[in-house]
């Protein structure tokens, strides 16, 4: 077993869906990745899910100008996790910001401060989580195959900008945490 919590962020249908205005192209990829972490981390999984606000304030007023269709409810179809993985989240944290460092999920990984992290988008949700958990002094270990950006470009920046933060952020691949976990 992985030591840790691992944290999904915000693998849900507004990004897995083509046609979607927020669709990340490699989505399935970061899935499969997902999928191969799961069992590592048994009950040791929160997902997240990133959700508009009932009234955007401040620069969220101007974000959500642009993007309108994104201002449904939580129970919206587009803010569902994506078939995959909805009978699996069985701890779900709700967010309205980017970054999903929220209280709940800090409580979730204070037993042992290591959080790992796998999800969209790299260059988003995944950056912001990370950064501010470290900033609260987790371990981060960012899944590099488990993730998946706006475009393979942005991805591979998010990631590059993530290890200039060692060694309280650290990229990592799939293969190499189940190794490091052993049999």
């Amino acid at each position: 077993m992985i030591a840790g919590h691992l944290a999904v962020i915000d693998m849900q249908r507004v990004f897995a869906d083509p046609a979607s205005p927020w669709a990340t192209p490699r989505y399935a990829d970061a899935a499969a990745g997902v999928h191969s972490l799961l069992p590592a981390f048994a009950d040791r999984v929160t997902f997240t899910r990133f959700l508009a606000p009932a009234n955007p304030a401040g620069a969220w007023r101007a974000y959500y100008d642009r993007w309108t269709f994104a201002l449904q409810p939580p129970d919206a179809e587009l803010w569902c996790l994506s078939d995959e993985f909805a009978d699996r989240a069985v701890h779900v944290v709700d967010a309205t910001t980017f970054g999903k460092w929220t209280p709940e999920l800090a409580a979730r990984v204070a037993p042992d401060g290591r959080l790992v992290l796998a999800g969209v988008s790299t260059d988003c949700c995944v950056l912001s989580t990370a950064l501010a958990a470290a900033d609260a002094g987790a371990e981060v270990l960012v899944v590099a195959d488990a993730c998946a950006g706006v475009d393979d470009d942005s991805h591979l920046k998010a990631l590059q900008i993530m290890e200039l933060y060692r060694p309280l952020v650290r990229v990592t691949t799939v293969g190499d945490l189940l190794a490091a976990a052993g049999p």
